[in-house]
């Protein structure tokens, strides 16, 4: 039933366009104008809800601007607390409706009774000439920070709340069934329609039924690649695209160029598709992180190409040779700094790329390294050497204890024992309160056995480069009977004094986690480096 002098359906070229601009979205654009439709009655509360980049947002925003109807546009990541969301929401309404003439408390706005009449005031007074619908748009409301569980329940109810009549400007030729359907639609539909975009809603979150839900699905295999080949990137470069000479002058080079966009877009949809099957389709589903894994990989693809190795229909021959770009894991991170470039030497004239050798590397915070040093010395170094090597006192006494050896007499028997070199035996257990020791001992300045120390050792441990060989007995003991049936030892604290440990790296990487410099350090792939000579606190060397 159509309403004489009112347009009831929204306008199919305007939908046209919007399907143009936004594509693979048809029913989803189609749903939203039939909803948000000026001549159209609107729900008091609406949901669109879907995953990150599928559109939510740039398709509400664009429709409502296309309808030219009054709308409003919250976007929650822009807002701090709730109540810096209230207030942005009274100002983007008061922009909207263009009321700063009625000089409304505009800065404050500290809960959501303030909020309704404020919109009461905004919405409900036809003396100035207001709206008779009037759209309210919270973007991304269900990441707002710090918001209460009754916030989006209470943002639902707005609508049903500020509520005038809706009257359409009135025409001549208006019957009385006509009339009859507006009196019908000012009982039940309000002016004020609130629309929720959210990323993936609860069950009952709003505490009401009958509220309608837009749901914007992930693009599929070939609506991503179909949006990707609508904007094709070239094969060649300005500069890289090789000349050839034509008679027939600007034509010729028309119809290269018109060869080169093809041959760029037939390349470009396969490529779309081999990156969709070999990275995207498990870590970049979304169309942003596809399309920025797709640009980011193209240029090293199409390299042969450029080079004139391979032809632009040789796509296969491509693959095949190409194959260690799909491999990688690069374009899925994302960088401030590019990748280091490989090395180029040359020899006799002629340049030779040689990749920089790839050293393993564990960056560790600046006392985590002293403890793990403190903790290689306690495994490799005797327990009855610790004062040699660790009190203060005898540092000036070592030279007295390395002193000559007396000669033995002539036909002793002399029990000669070889021997080996400490990092050449097996890590030995030790207990907590000789690692913290050590520790001490070797940092350069004074530290306070704090809890921050005690959290490093832990998470030592669990990286494994503290490995537990043994719980503390009073620990077992506190424990109770039900950790020893079970045989775990869970009940024991893994930082009491008399726990032991186990030092589970080996003597290469302690020595560049202790390097004398940042640069050796840094080429070795430790970091920065201490300064520790370790090699002076160990036994046997």
């Amino acid at each position: 039933m159509a309403v004489s002098g009112i347009s009831l359906l929204p306008d199919e070229g305007l939908l046209k366009a919007l399907n143009s601009k936004f594509p693979c979205r048809e029913v989803q654009i189609r749903q939203l104008a039939h909803l948000l439709w000026p001549s159209l009655p609107s729900p008091s509360t609406m949901v669109i809800h879907g995953l990150e980049a599928t559109g939510k947002s740039a398709i509400v925003s664009q429709l409502l601007s296309s309808f030219q109807c009054h709308h409003a546009i919250v976007r929650s990541a822009e807002c701090i607390t709730v109540r810096h969301l209230l207030e942005r929401t009274v100002s983007a309404c008061e922009a909207a409706l263009d009321v700063f003439s009625l000089k409304l408390d505009a800065g404050k706005c500290e809960n959501l009774s303030a909020l309704m009449v404020h919109l009461q005031r905004m919405l409900v007074d036809d003396v100035q000439g207001r709206p008779e619908k009037f759209t309210l748009v919270f973007d991304g409301v269900d990441r707002q920070r710090d918001a209460a569980a009754t916030l989006l329940p209470a943002l639902a109810r707005l609508g049903e709340i500020v509520s005038p009549p809706y009257s359409p400007e009135p025409c001549q030729e208006m019957s009385e069934k006509d009339l009859q359907l507006i009196a019908f639609v000012n009982a039940q539909i309000p002016n004020l329609t609130v629309v929720l975009i959210l990323t993936c809603p609860r069950p009952r979150f709003l505490h009401g039924a009958g509220i309608p839900h837009v749901h914007f699905a992930p693009y599929s295999r070939p609506q991503a690649i179909s949006i990707l080949s609508a904007t094709p990137r070239k094969i060649f470069e300005q500069d890289d695209v090789p000349q050839f000479q034509s008679s027939s002058g600007e034509a010729g080079e028309e119809t290269q160029d018109e060869d080169d966009d093809e041959d760029s877009a037939w390349v470009w949809t396969r490529f779309c598709g081999a990156v969709w099957d070999s990275l995207a389709k498990g870590a970049a589903r979304d169309i942003v992180s596809f399309r920025s894994a797709c640009h980011r990989l193209w240029r090293p693809f199409v390299a042969p190409i450029e080079d004139g190795t391979y032809g632009t229909r040789d796509f296969s021959k491509l693959m095949v040779a190409r194959r260690a770009v799909f491999q990688g894991e690069d374009a899925l991170v994302e960088r401030v700094v590019g990748p280091a470039k490989p090395r180029s030497a040359g020899k006799a004239g002629a340049a030779v790329t040689k990749a920089a050798p790839q050293t393993p590397s564990h960056e560790l915070p600046y006392y985590s390294k002293y403890l793990l040093c403190a903790a290689y010395l306690a495994s490799y170094n005797p327990a009855r050497q610790d004062p040699m090597f660790f009190m203060k006192s005898t540092a000036a006494n070592k030279k007295k204890r390395k002193g000559r050896v007396a000669k033995p007499s002539i036909g002793a028997n002399i029990n000669k024992r070889r021997k080996i070199n400490r990092t050449l035996l097996g890590a030995q257990p030790f207990v907590l309160e000789r690692l913290l020791a050590i520790f001490h001992a070797i940092v350069p300045h004074a530290v306070i056995s704090d809890a921050d120390l005690l959290t490093q050792i832990t998470t030592l441990s669990s990286l494994r480069l503290l490995t537990r060989t043994s719980k503390s007995t009073t620990g077992s003991a506190a424990a109770g009977g039900g950790a020893a049936l079970s045989g775990k030892g869970g009940g024991a604290d893994l930082l009491e004094p008399q726990s032991k440990y186990r030092v589970n790296v080996s003597w290469e990487y302690i020595r560049h986690l202790a390097a004398s410099g940042p640069k050796d350090a840094g080429e070795n792939g430790g970091g920065e480096g201490l300064g520790l000579e370790i090699e002076v606190y160990m036994a046997g060397e």
